[in-house]
């Protein structure tokens, strides 16, 4: 993690009350040192590691943290991730926001390199999808790439993607990519979302750049599939919508031929990994 979000960390300390902990402060002397250790309860692939640790120094500056995996790295249950040691108060106040933190990105980085997993030998790349939480879509993909999967648009500004609406609103598909190419630069590439096999020949017809297969069985991908390759086997093509991170599935709609699989699941619905701070005696 190039930056790390400190405005973000902040606010979730003070959402969490983490500056007035009554629990703590009633409980446990100012001068009270102790040292903790960060573990993996479940296997998975970390991510927010140092996020994590930085809302213990936030808190109080004091906090000295020693990681001992890197985001992106695979542990097993029971794993130390970090040493930390310094005010115990700070230690137990910034405990929950850190553990929120490094438990969902982790999440979303252990089902994503499972999904990955599923597609192995192929060349087929699991993306990522705009389902993001407000305010974490950036922490979240970055958790994407840590598990082995891509990212797809990051914001509406980062490339074209013509649904079903913009081509009603644009009064046809043909009319849709006509105007996007004369403003666009011809650099940029443009998709096209279709859920039938009439859409994806007009998209073909139209000049695609990329075509969406939305919400389409199996059958209906292989035939799209086979579709494209003979008319322009340039184009690229995206399976998206109703697929979800079921490994078998993701290896069958990988072995009809598309290019991508993109999943709303890996944000917006990955279990968050089961993380720890234990205090040492």
């Amino acid at each position: 993690m190039s930056e790390l979000p400190l405005d973000l960390l902040r606010q979730a300390l003070i959402e969490d009350g983490a500056y007035r902990d009554l629990t703590t402060l009633c409980t446990v002397p100012a001068e009270a040192q102790a040292r903790a250790v960060l573990l993996a309860r479940r296997e998975g692939v970390i991510a927010g590691l140092a996020l994590a640790l930085a809302a213990f120094r936030l808190l109080d500056e004091r906090v000295q943290g020693e990681a001992h995996v890197k985001d992106g790295e695979a542990v097993a249950a029971g794993q130390p991730l970090a040493d930390l040691r310094g005010p115990a108060r700070a230690l137990l106040s910034a405990e929950r926001v850190a553990l929120n933190f490094l438990g969902h990105l982790s999440g979303i980085a252990t089902l994503t390199a499972r999904c990955v997993q599923a597609v192995a030998g192929t060349s087929v790349r699991i993306l990522d999808t705009r389902k993001t939480t407000p305010g974490l879509r950036s922490l979240e993909k970055e958790a994407v790439r840590l598990g082995g999967g891509y990212n797809h648009r990051f914001g509406l500004s980062d490339g074209i993607l013509i649904k079903d609406n913009h081509i009603k609103a644009a009064g046809g598909l043909a009319a849709a990519i006509d105007a996007v190419r004369r403003q666009v630069p011809h650099l940029l590439k443009i998709e096209v979302e279709c859920e039938t096999l009439e859409e994806v020949r007009a998209a073909v017809q139209a000049g695609a750049d990329v075509i969406l297969l939305d919400n389409m069985g199996l059958e209906q991908l292989r035939q799209a599939v086979a579709l494209v390759r003979t008319k322009a086997p340039g184009i690229l093509l995206e399976a998206s919508g109703g697929i979800g991170p079921d490994p078998e599935r993701l290896a069958a709609v990988a072995a009809t031929g598309v290019d991508f699989i993109s999943l709303g699941a890996l944000t917006h619905s990955a279990p968050s990994l089961d993380v720890a701070l234990e205090f040492l005696a």
